[in-house]
Parts: C-alpha cells; structure tokens; sequence
C-alpha cells in the first residue's frame, strides 16, 4: 500500500467520518480547512445527515464556494429555501434544499467523484442503515439530511430513505470500511445535554418574523372555491410553524422539540458507538449555544471547527503521534 503524502503518512490512508447536527455542520468546513492548513490529504470521506452534505461538496472539490456561500446566508435565505407540503409524511418537500446543494456538488454519480465518498441513510421499512455509494449525489445528500417528521423521505428503490443519524451519526466504521487506516471523525453534538445555557428557542429578530410573512405568504390559487381555501388554511398553519423557528417562545415549537429529540437521541447513540469503534482522532467542537436552526450563524460555527481542529493538530504535533 502506497501511503497518503501528508503529515498522517505513517498511518496509511486518511479517512475523515463527518458527522450529524444540522446548522452545527458548517463546522465540518473548519474542520477541513484547518486539516488543509496542516498538510492532511484525506484519501476517503463519509458523512451522516449535513456531515453527508460537506462531505458530498468537498469529494467534489468545491468546499470554496461552499464556504462563501453559507456565510453570507440570511435568516430570510434559510426560510426561503423551506418549501411547505401538505404535513402527510413531513412539514417540508426539500426540492429547494435539493437545488441548493446541486449547484455546490458535481453533476455525476457517487462513484465517479473525485474522493471516495459514502454517504449514511436509514430505511425506514426495516430500521436499517443505508450506505450509499453510487448513483445520484443530490438524491443521496437529500435522504441522509431528512429529518423524520420534518423533511419528506426519500424514495430509492425498494428503501424509503430518513437521516442516516439514526443508526449511523458518525460514521467511523463506514470510512474505515471504505479502507482507511488511520480515521478522523468530527462529533457535532458531544455537549448537547451538557449545556446548560443551551436553549430550545433562537434569538429574538422582530424584523426577521416580518421577512417570513413576506417570502412564506401562500397563494391560495382560486380563492372563491373552499378547496382552495383549505389549502391555504393548511399552508398557513404549516409556515406559520416555520415562522416560530424566528421568533422566541417560552414554550418550543413541534419542530425544536422533534430536533432536539432526535439529536439527543443521537448523541447517545454516538456515545455507544464511539466507545465500540474508536476513531485515531476525534474532533468535537464546541457547539452547544448553537441552535439547529441556525444557519445563518456560519462564521461562528466554521471559527469553532478551525479551532477545534485545530486543538487537534497541535496535540498530535506536540505528542509526536505524526512523525513531526
């Protein structure tokens, strides 16, 4: 085996498992940044949920534009990308999500990337984890970010495809699978319950709640027919649960209390597997006054990957594990 040229070259090949935390995730891009920085050449990469989604923009080599485009991200550009369906399987179709990500990723299949890359969903038919490495990247990304009850699932094949932080948030056994000796996973959510100042509820933005009654207003089509009226009761009971992510509460709304659920469980989870399969390194931001929904934090979020990343590195220099 020819080794990686890069500062991890005693080990073998590099792979980086990225995983699960929705807005937590622009921390992956410091992350990689900061292992770029340091002289690490990533030979294989898979991702859960947004992890899923850095990973797919970096095996396409397009982790710039990526970095730029998410810091100028509004709250209004986050709102604007929530297309609201009638709530059968979930709150929100993600097409718009979709083509966002298609313009970030490489218009080819899985295997045809530049990097090695697997991507982490759950079938929801049998509980089961999903590794997808071939076949349409946009359709997979989609699967692998659809919260259960708030994104649609994903339809491929005979599998019917939720976020893969379920089973899998981070996915270290999966890269290590892929065929990487040395493996570095990033955990989003190790200080999710620890925080006490971690609020269900986002900052107060006044203007922000105006913005949402402006782009997520419904068009109720035929106005003097009562299907159209109910149509346009039921999408305005729907984005005006959307609106609620803007505004702060003393009481959550269903979409906090279904993230939060859905994340601690996962924290769990990450727990058992971490201590069963062990990464080389493990790289856990700081992330804990960051909410969910907070996309629009990226700069902070991304600081916070650099510097923990960061940490990392300065432990594996001073403990000479590297060969440096």
């Amino acid at each position: 085996m020819q080794p990686s040229n890069n500062i991890l070259s005693s080990s073998g090949k590099v792979g980086l498992a990225l995983g699960s935390g929705s807005a937590r995730g622009w921390s992956h891009i410091g992350v990689i940044r900061a292992l770029e920085e340091a002289g690490v050449t990533v030979d294989y990469i898979a991702g859960t949920s947004i992890g899923a989604l850095v990973g797919a923009v970096y095996a396409s080599g397009r982790i710039d534009l990526l970095e730029d485009a998410v810091q100028q991200f509004s709250r209004k550009v986050i709102l604007s990308l929530s297309d609201p369906v009638l709530p059968k399987s979930g709150l929100i179709d993600g097409v718009k999500i979709a083509d966002l990500v298609h313009k970030y990723v490489l218009d080819r299949p899985i295997e045809e990337l530049p990097l090695p890359l697997a991507i982490i969903a759950t079938d929801l038919n049998t509980g089961n984890e999903v590794v997808l490495k071939d076949g349409n990247i946009v359709e997979a990304i989609r699967a692998s970010i659809s919260l259960p009850g708030i994104f649609k699932p994903v339809r491929r094949g005979d599998y019917l495809l939720v976020d893969g932080g379920l089973v899998n948030p981070v996915p270290v056994r999966t890269v290590r699978e892929m065929g990487a000796d040395f493996v570095i996973a990033v955990d989003l959510n190790c200080d999710l319950v620890q925080r006490k100042h971690n609020r269900l509820t986002p900052p107060d933005n006044i203007k922000d709640t105006q913005i949402v009654e402006q782009e997520l207003h419904p068009i109720s089509g035929n106005r003097t027919t009562l299907l159209g009226e109910k149509l346009r009761d039921i999408n305005l009971a729907t984005t005006g649960k959307i609106k609620q992510w803007m505004t702060r509460d003393p009481q959550p709304n269903i979409i906090e209390v279904l993230m939060t659920s859905i994340k601690i469980m996962e924290s769990q989870i990450t727990s058992v597997n971490l201590r069963s399969d062990p990464p080389d390194v493990l790289i856990q931001p700081k992330l804990g006054h960051i909410n969910f929904m907070e996309f629009h934090r990226a700069e902070t979020i991304i600081a916070e990957g650099y510097r923990a990343a960061g940490s990392q590195i300065a432990f594996w220099k001073d403990k000479d594990k590297v060969g440096l």
